[in-house]
């Protein structure tokens, strides 16, 4: 990335504190800012890294009010965090190449639809009456089933599986080896103790604007479907199951798991390791804490919950002083 000061300005809507002319060619963190790189500060403790930085601009909320001399140019936008992932966009977005490319061993079949410059990479497999639109870039050992629809400048990263009959938004990421569309687990317990597979037959559909991340798996419903809405963005190492559906603009960290045919609102923040049992509702704007047990439906909006059951966070706090003061030892007082 090669910009000046004021074209970074123009980009993110900020105003210019120095030398507008100033060059940028790349990235940098606060604390290890260097000439021709560009940080933020968003942060209060890393206030000190502002007036000491040898970086040539730096990110600033309009709030910020210096209360020493900044050496580097400052940016000031409404919000330095997201001004940053605006900036990272743009610049990644001036460095894609759209390029129609068929890597080799690669196998398209004949009743797949491709857009324009669609990139194939090598020993990729795309799939019978499968639609892949515009400035899509599907990267090498993608599987992708029959009869499945894949929109608009889409990455699918090495190693996706994508199965039959999905359906896939415009500006989706798949990080690499992520499976979408396998069956869910479904077994009817026989009266010898065994078990008969459910057969899953319904469809996986991905909404726009979804990221999914490495090595997470979405099942595909047993008769209707599962559903990622508009936004959503799920970490490495997630489950979702069959029939579950993601409301917009939900966020999930790394290794929670959802069980069958549960719902989960708009807007809503989980945090690792949060595991949800099956056929619940949870609301809208639902914060749970790491590791939580999501055992129950929680139906009022914009609530934050912890532990294992979960409960309200401020019950949380109040229980956990008194396993704590029950547990101590006369030696932990």
């Amino acid at each position: 990335m090669k910009s000046t000061v004021k074209e970074i300005a123009e980009v993110l809507g900020g105003t210019v504190v120095g030398d507008s002319n100033a060059e940028i060619d790349t990235f940098a963190r606060i604390e290890f800012g260097r000439p021709g790189a560009i940080c933020f500060f968003a942060n209060p403790k890393y206030e000190h890294y502002v007036y000491k930085s040898k970086a040539t601009a730096i990110l600033v909320n309009r709030s910020f009010v210096p209360s020493s001399e900044v050496s580097a140019t400052m940016i000031q936008v409404d919000d330095a965090y997201v001004a940053v992932a605006s900036l990272l966009e743009w610049a990644t977005a001036q460095e894609r190449k759209y390029s129609r490319h068929r890597g080799r061993y690669s196998r398209i079949r004949l009743s797949a639809k491709l857009g324009k410059k669609v990139y194939v990479g090598d020993n990729s497999y795309i799939g019978k009456h499968t639609v892949v639109g515009d400035y899509t870039k599907i990267y090498e050992q993608v599987y992708i089933g029959d009869n499945v629809t894949i929109g608009s400048k889409c990455i699918l990263y090495p190693g996706v599986k994508i199965m039959s009959g999905t359906v896939i938004g415009n500006n989706v990421i798949m990080q690499p080896g992520c499976v979408i569309g396998a069956d869910g687990f479904g077994f009817a317990p026989q009266e010898d103790g065994t078990y008969k597979k459910i057969e899953h037959t319904g469809k996986v559909i991905i909404e726009d604007d979804v990221e999914i991340g490495a090595n997470t798996t979405i099942d595909k419903s047993q008769i209707d479907c599962t559903i990622i809405h508009k936004g959503v963005k799920l970490d490495n190492l997630i489950q979702i199951a069959h029939n579950a559906e993601i409301g917009k603009n939900t966020v999930m960290a790394a290794q929670c798991g959802v069980a069958g045919s549960t719902k989960i609102g708009e807007h809503c923040m989980l945090g690792g390791q949060v595991g949800v049992s099956g056929h619940l509702t949870i609301a809208d704007g639902s914060r749970f804490g790491a590791k939580s047990g999501v055992c129950s439906n929680f139906l009022e909006p914009g609530k934050t919950y912890w532990g294992t059951p979960a409960i309200p966070h401020n019950n949380y706090l109040r229980s956990y002083a008194l396993f704590r003061k029950a547990g101590a030892t006369k030696g932990d007082k």
